[in-house]
């Protein structure tokens, strides 16, 4: 199994309208890790853009699904199923809003959490039971009367210059993550990094 083929995955919508947007921070993760393997995500296929290295002794494939969020699953299905990857060598990277910002967290499984992207993986995946590896959003500020940004478009919003500071220097805890996630699991890879950024 050493040598078994590992679906690293980051959520959010293609365009530049979208591309610094608080949604896409699965996208901009996975591309700076992808920088630093050098490995771009150029190749087209499936409805996803992704490129395949050998990275920490394994076989890997770093995808960005193409579909919008919605419908991520529809991209992510075909490479599972052509490369016939298991459920346990998938991580999925994405942005969360009942995360504090700037904290990040492991999970071995979960629900949807109102997460689109994670509703369309587990639709086609059949299953919940894949890694994820979730970026803290917070939810909008509300005033007393409960008022505020709506979700919806708060997701959609660009990361403020304070909010893209802190995602970027939460990078390197991130790609520690994926490197632990590939060499031991997602089990080590929890031990190791929830709790490092309370």
């Amino acid at each position: 199994m050493a040598d078994s083929l590992s679906l690293i995955i980051g959520l959010g919508n293609p365009g530049t309208k979208y591309e610094l947007t608080r949604h896409n921070a699965g996208f901009l993760a996975v591309d700076d890790f992808a920088d630093q393997q050098h490995c771009a995500l150029k190749s087209e296929k499936w409805n996803g853009l992704f490129c395949s290295e050998r990275i920490e002794g394994q076989r890997v494939i770093l995808l960005k699904p193409q579909t919008f969020m919605n419908k991520s699953g529809e991209s992510v299905i075909r490479f599972v199923h052509f490369h016939n990857i298991p459920l346990e060598k998938i991580l999925v990277i994405h942005d969360d809003l009942d995360l504090a910002q700037g904290k990040i967290k492991v999970a071995a499984k979960g629900g949807a959490g109102g997460h689109n992207g994670i509703r369309s993986l587990i639709q086609h995946l059949g299953s919940p039971t894949f890694s994820r590896l979730k970026i803290g959003l917070g939810r909008p500020e509300r005033d007393e009367k409960g008022r505020g940004v709506p979700v919806d478009r708060y997701v959609l919003g660009n990361f403020t210059d304070e909010e893209i500071s802190l995602f970027n220097n939460r990078l390197a805890l991130m790609h520690e993550a994926i490197s632990l996630f590939l060499q031991q699991g997602v089990d080590k890879c929890m031990n190791m990094i929830n709790g490092r950024c309370d």
